[in-house]
């Protein structure tokens, strides 16, 4: 999932808080809380496989209706498949009004907040444990280790279908690398010494999205689980260590001096993500740190001129002397697809785990894209990043999240709005992080 995406939900979600406790609406416990509620579920299957999606998400659906008619047509002519839709920034209200009347269908969209251990959601027992269910159901190994265990970091618990599988780390681009006699930087003084030697040849050295806040956030995240290592953040988060200690100060000084090195180039706090993925594309800035979801436009040949057999993909470098791994790539699941306990009766059951088996591999052939789902059949004619990028999330072991992953809706906010002030030098690194971690005490 996206960082901006998130950051709609997380806001919504602050105002469907505010409305009455779930257990509160309809008169009595939420989805007929008891023997269904919570865990992998004994519930009674509905009359269709009723999926609620985000308009917004057009390949998913699409997907599954795949799948439908193909590899999962028994278990559809079982229990057909529906779909209800939802403007994503409508997805926490349209979840809470369901939720109170009991009325949750069988897989659903939700946001973030709402299915972990103390949202509304997860409070009443009303997201299915897919870890119970699947390992229930002799398909808990369907699922790849590293997307397993990144939404249980972000939700605190196995709520979510991993239909989307992101890794991060720096794109770049192989023959400008080469023209200028540049290795692949193995630590931050590697990449500033490549940056330096890419500025006096007249190269932009990087390109990111600046005006949309977290493309900027994820350097300096990145850097901080480098140097603090990969539990930075829950520790922030657990009351263990504060943004303001100075390991973690370190990372917002290194963001801004990158900045102010010329390394980001002109107008970056302004730059759009199109812009930005365009500079890259068109050989005009050697790198960027960005997502798979990136191969979207790597795989258009209409936008990607520099050949995606000229782009390589490496990890965020290593802070010498710190406690993290160049092998920790940032890594997020998409948004929030759970289950009604209710609804998980045996057919519901059927369909949980032939999509299991068959995700993967049906969202490569079909859209390019890559899930937290291992692919069981071989898919051909892939592209050449596609299928690296695929190989790397196949063999990743250790995620780590980014930066504002664990922080509430108003902390998660004031680190992209600020971050501008702190990249154009209108705001020092301790005045930065001070800010943030007074908005993270104030949340608890």
């Amino acid at each position: 999932m996206k960082a901006i995406r998130s950051r709609r939900v997380m806001v919504a979600t602050a105002v469907a808080l505010a409305l009455t406790p779930l257990s509160a609406c309809g008169g009595g416990a939420p989805q007929d809380a008891g023997s269904t509620a919570g865990g992998a579920g004994t519930g009674t299957d509905p009359s269709s496989f009723t999926i609620l999606t985000a308009n917004e998400n057009k390949a998913l659906p699409a997907t599954l209706d795949a799948l439908a008619k193909g590899a999962c047509s028994a278990e559809n002519a079982a229990l057909p498949i529906e779909h209800q839709k939802v403007a994503q920034a409508d997805v926490v209200q349209k979840v809470t009004l369901l939720a109170g009347q009991g009325a949750l269908p069988a897989h659903f969209i939700a946001g973030t907040a709402m299915v972990r251990p103390d949202g509304d959601l997860g409070k009443g027992d009303l997201v299915l444990d897919y870890k119970e269910a699947l390992e229930k159901l002799g398909a808990a190994d369907q699922l790849l280790p590293a997307a397993a265990a990144t939404v249980e970091n972000v939700y605190g618990g196995m709520v979510s279908l991993p239909y989307q599988y992101n890794v991060e780390g720096i794109w770049y681009n192989k023959q400008i690398f080469a023209d200028n006699g540049i290795e692949e930087p193995k630590t931050w003084d590697d990449l500033k010494e490549a940056n330096a030697k890419l500025s006096q040849a007249g190269i932009m050295p990087m390109t990111q999205a600046g005006a949309a806040g977290w493309p900027l956030t994820r350097l300096m995240g990145m850097y901080i689980f480098r140097n603090v290592g990969p539990d930075a953040m829950k520790d922030v988060r657990d009351g263990k260590a504060k943004l303001t200690d100075p390991k973690y100060v370190a990372g917002a000084k290194a963001l801004a001096d990158l900045a102010s090195s010329g390394s980001l180039g002109e107008g970056f706090s302004t730059r759009d993500a199109d812009t930005s993925a365009n500079l890259f594309l068109t050989g005009k800035a050697a790198m960027t740190y960005d997502g798979s979801w990136l191969l979207s436009s790597i795989n258009d040949p209409k936008r990607n001129t520099i050949r995606d057999t000229n782009i390589g993909f490496m990890p965020f470098p290593a802070v010498e002397g710190g406690s993290g791994s160049i092998d920790q790539y940032a890594a997020n699941a998409g948004a929030v697809m759970a289950m009604s306990p209710k609804q998980f009766g045996p057919k519901v059951g059927d369909w949980l785990k032939c999509i299991s088996e068959n995700y993967g591999a049906q969202a490569l052939k079909d859209s390019g894209t890559i899930s937290g789902f291992k692919v069981n059949e071989d898919v051909k004619e892939l592209p050449v990043m596609t299928s690296q990028i695929q190989e790397k999330i196949t063999e990743l072991k250790d995620p780590v999240l980014w930066f504002e992953a664990l922080l509430d809706p108003k902390s998660n906010s004031l680190a992209s709005t600020n971050v501008s002030l702190l990249t154009t030098g209108q705001m020092s690194a301790e005045d930065y992080m001070g800010a943030l971690q007074k908005s993270v005490d104030a949340a608890r």
